[in-house]
């Protein structure tokens, strides 16, 4: 495992931190899964062998996994493992209505996580206007105060937004750390390349979510990019390009990676043994270029399926929705996609259920515009 130090704060992160938002899932009788039922077993022996394995970077939030995430995680922590490890976890602002909230939802991740201090302490998911929304609540002055109290050592922030908003937020307090989406698909999406950039110059460190835009630049490749990967002089998997073209930055301090699996997790620990900054040759960044040239020719809607716009009021899978319609092109299968939607709309939660209310569109940190967007995946998936 690579290690840096992180910033200027004085301790050594792994290049690699483990995401506590796809853990392993309890399989019910009928074979299906729900996303709030953690398998405990198998996360908590997950997270001690990231640990064991040289991570020293764990990552969780209040809404993963319905709410359960925390509380795994608080449980793999102990025996020793709270010692090895540096703790992020967020604050959600759409939850805080006054001042004395903070401090409440604080606590909450003190006694879920069963330590008496978060080391980074995020606000979750910023844009323009609940950045907006909890400065004016006075979320700095509590984030002194919690330091001063031993609570939080390092305030941060994670972000969905333009890079105008993303460069105000920056330069409006002294952050210890920022964290941004970035992948080879979204360089110049949300704060992308020149956010990570600008945060660098400032001396913040930055923390890399979505490398793998949740899963889809690792699995399911289409033939014609698996194609283009292996023109390369160097042979990876799409998932160890997409980590190596990240590694490859200076300014990246860390990259967070979830695994559903052990062996998703070992698979991802044996790439980060040859990562490193300024390592790919010319070449390499060109076939990297091409293939995200590819992606955006065949991507209808950039949805990394964080389910922030869920649960829908109406019952719509939104997620699931622009799932069935992005992978319908980019895996070339229209057909099979077609079936799969079909089986939605019998369960009762297809598009043709949305009543435009705009709940989700409120919350959906890459602004798409859900609405319009549903009603063109139903009309094409239904055709």
């Amino acid at each position: 495992m690579e290690y840096r130090q992180f910033g200027k704060l004085g301790f050594e992160v792994s290049r690699f931190g483990l995401g506590t938002m796809r853990l392993p899932l309890e399989v019910q009788s009928d074979g299906t899964t729900d996303e709030s039922k953690i398998d405990e077993e198998k996360a908590i022996e997950l997270i001690r062998y990231a640990i064991d394995h040289g991570v020293n970077y764990v990552d969780t939030a209040n809404g993963y996994h319905g709410g359960n995430s925390k509380y795994v995680v608080g449980k793999a922590l102990r025996d020793g493992y709270r010692d090895k490890v540096t703790i992020a976890t967020k604050l959600p602002p759409w939850t805080i209505n006054e001042y004395a909230d903070f401090e409440k939802f604080l606590d909450t991740h003190l006694e879920a996580l069963q330590t008496d201090h978060i080391d980074f302490y995020l606000l979750h998911a910023l844009d323009k206007k609940q950045w907006g929304k909890i400065k004016d609540l006075g979320i700095l002055k509590f984030l002194d105060e919690s330091v001063a109290k031993g609570k939080i050592r390092y305030p941060a922030f994670s972000f969905h937004d333009d890079i105008e908003t993303f460069k105000e937020i920056i330069d409006s307090y002294d952050w210890k750390m920022c964290q941004i989406q970035l992948n080879i698909l979204d360089v110049n999406i949300q704060a992308g390349v020149e956010g990570l950039k600008y945060a660098a110059s400032k001396g913040i460190p930055v923390v890399i979510m979505e490398p793998l835009k949740g899963g889809k630049l690792a699995t399911n490749i289409p033939n014609d990019i698996l194609a283009k990967w292996d023109e390369a002089p160097v042979k990876r998997s799409p998932q160890s390009w997409a980590f190596h073209w990240l590694a490859n930055f200076p300014e990246v301090a860390l990259m967070l990676s979830g695994s559903s699996t052990l062996e998703q997790l070992k698979d991802s620990l044996e790439i980060f043994k040859t990562t490193g900054p300024n390592i790919m040759s010319k070449e390499e960044l060109r076939i990297v270029d091409d293939v995200r040239k590819m992606y955006e020719s065949k991507i209808k809607v950039g949805c990394t399926a964080c389910n922030y716009c869920m649960p829908c009021p109406s019952g719509v899978n939104i997620p699931g929705t622009f799932k069935q319609y992005n992978d319908a092109f980019m895996y070339d299968n229209l057909e099979q996609y077609k079936k799969s939607y079909n089986k939605q709309i019998t369960k009762g939660n297809g598009a043709d259920q949305c009543v435009a209310c705009g709940q989700c569109e409120n919350v959906c940190p890459q602004s798409i515009e859900i609405i319009k967007q549903l009603q063109e995946a139903h009309s094409v998936l239904t055709k």
